[in-house]
């Protein structure tokens, strides 16, 4: 494959996260996207009302039983010439640092909102890490079949949240039972919207211009055209002039209103977004070394690690973000972080825990390979002969603790194999007293439905059950390598070591943190996070 042939299929890929509070409606959204794509034939419900179905992207057993995406998945498909690549994230707080990883690895993010509540607490950070990364937001507003805010209430509201300028690419006409459809502002043309049709045919726009008062009477009625077109002389006065590479630059969002489980306003809002979007962009290696797509030698880094996704295989994936060249199933590469070069077995596209085998793939694309337990988040697999190295990606301090014992002895091995492989997909964080075994571990999470999590999984994967009793700490530090932990004064506080050895303290609140300090003159504790990845 020649230069300009590399530069084509890498300009073609569009790798993007969806982020939103829970239910609203993000997974939803997701399974349209691939029905349109042909990746699946019918989309699961997620409430599991209509049917026994359950979504496509949640594939886990906890996921299935609870109704919420509790980790992120992949899934890759074709539409209109574009390879797509989508993550899906998790909505809950809980899972913050699953999401927040994920999207070191997407290039742009639609972010759901829901049309009644506007802007939720978690839809506030999933943005922030957007806005760091400086990454393209597009805005769908969800919900508009059911009773919703004012479009400018929460228009404005994503201004003033956000600090972000918006461009409403379509407005609603009406909500809940009395809503019409969308205007296309651009296009000057009508989306007419009715309950019966619940996406099984694709729509035809009526094109119309919002000064043709005749027609929009005869389509929508005098009283909403009415007020259509008040709010759209409006918007034309008052909203900032689209500009694509503010869109780009993640200071200007491009907003649009739909209906993602009537299947109402996907198709439009997937056109225009891939349109909008870029292909895979750059990324910053060590040295700031900034390391372009189109570039002939492979490399990408890991960002997610998942056992156990197909419980036939009882198997452990690693998932790549490729940010360079093109891979070859066939090539070896090197692992920076192992120091030695290797083939990536069993390389795959992904759909959710659904796979197949590839022989290529490029720039953009999210791979999974068989992990035999040497890859860690971070890690980057590189061409040995242009060797280059991804900055690690940090992990969140956890904030609950617990001590969990396995309750039957006869399960040791289990127990182990369990805590250390769902410790190394990053999900929890496990200790151990100095000088014990395996038997009882300390075990720290982000957030408290990442125990429910644990348990569930541990049961249905690995077999084991076992005894969890609560702790009071909320705070974590590592002590710095060369210190005894013996040779500290400390009171109220918890020694533990990682699975490497090094050595931390759990603290009751940051009063406790601040207590030790002063009774241990010179002391210097580190705060948990990018040197905690696992070596």
């Amino acid at each position: 494959m020649n230069q300009q042939q590399l530069a084509a299929e890498i300009d073609r890929r569009r790798t993007f996260a969806i982020i939103s509070h829970p239910d609203a409606g993000k997974t939803t959204l997701t399974e349209k996207f691939l029905l349109y794509g042909g990746a699946i034939q019918s989309a699961g419900s997620v409430k599991g009302k209509q049917s026994d179905h359950h979504a496509v992207s949640d594939w886990m057993e906890m996921e299935k039983k609870r109704g919420i995406s509790i980790t992120s998945s992949v899934m890759q498909f074709e539409y209109d010439g574009y390879c797509i690549n989508i993550l899906d994230t998790p909505g809950h707080q809980d899972f913050s640092e699953d999401t927040y990883r994920t999207l070191m690895a997407a290039d742009s993010a639609v972010m759901v909102i829901d049309a009644a509540k506007g802007i939720e607490p978690q839809t506030r950070k999933l943005f922030k890490v957007c806005a760091m990364r400086h990454i393209p937001i597009f805005t769908f507003i969800n919900k508009l079949d059911r009773d919703a805010q004012d479009p400018f209430d929460l228009i404005d509201e994503l201004e003033r949240e956000f600090g972000i300028g918006t461009y409403p690419m379509n407005w609603p006409i009406g909500c809940g039972v009395g809503f019409k459809g969308v205007y296309d502002r651009d296009a000057h043309r009508i989306l007419a919207f009715a309950d019966a049709h619940r996406g099984r045919d694709r729509l035809t726009a009526i094109e119309c211009d919002i000064t043709d008062t005749a027609k929009l009477d005869e389509l929508i009625g005098q009283t909403d055209r009415e007020v259509l077109t008040e709010q759209v002389e409006l918007l034309d006065g008052a909203s900032a002039d689209f500009d694509m590479d503010a869109v780009r630059a993640g200071k200007l969002s491009p907003v649009f209103f739909g209906s993602a489980l009537n299947n109402f306003g996907i198709e439009t809002f997937l056109e225009h977004f891939l349109r909008m979007t870029t292909g895979p962009l750059p990324r910053r290696a060590e040295g700031d070394i900034k390391v372009e797509p189109t570039e002939d030698h492979f490399s990408a880094f890991v960002f997610k690690i998942q056992a156990n996704m197909n419980k036939a295989h009882r198997d452990r994936i690693a998932f790549m973000r490729i940010v360079s060249g093109r891979f070859d199933r066939n090539s070896e590469y090197l692992h920076v972080q192992g120091g030695r070069t290797l083939k990536l077995s069993q390389p795959q596209q992904m759909m959710a825990q659904e796979r197949a085998v590839i022989d290529e793939a490029y720039a953009g694309d999210i791979i999974g390979v068989f992990d035999p337990g040497i890859f860690s988040i971070g890690d980057t697999v590189c061409d040995a002969k242009t060797r280059v190295v991804y900055e690690g990606i940090p992990y969140f301090a956890p904030e609950r603790f617990a001590v969990v014992e396995q309750i039957d002895s006869m399960k040791r091995k289990q127990f182990a194999k369990g805590m250390n492989q769902i410790a190394q997909e990053g999900a929890i964080r496990i200790f151990i007293e100095p000088d014990s075994g395996m038997e009882r571990v300390y075990v720290g999470v982000v957030g408290e439905l990442q125990f429910d999590v644990l348990e569930s999984r541990m049961k249905s994967e690995y077999g084991v059950e076992y005894r969890k009793y609560p702790l009071a700490y909320s705070a974590i530090r590592r002590v710095p390598d060369g210190v005894d932990p013996k040779s500290l004064h400390l009171f109220e506080v918890k020694w533990v070591q990682d699975f490497r050895g090094k050595n931390y303290l759990l603290f009751n609140n940051e009063w406790h943190v601040d207590n030790t300090l002063r009774n241990n003159e010179g002391l210097v504790l580190e705060e948990y996070g990018r040197d905690q990845q696992e070596e």
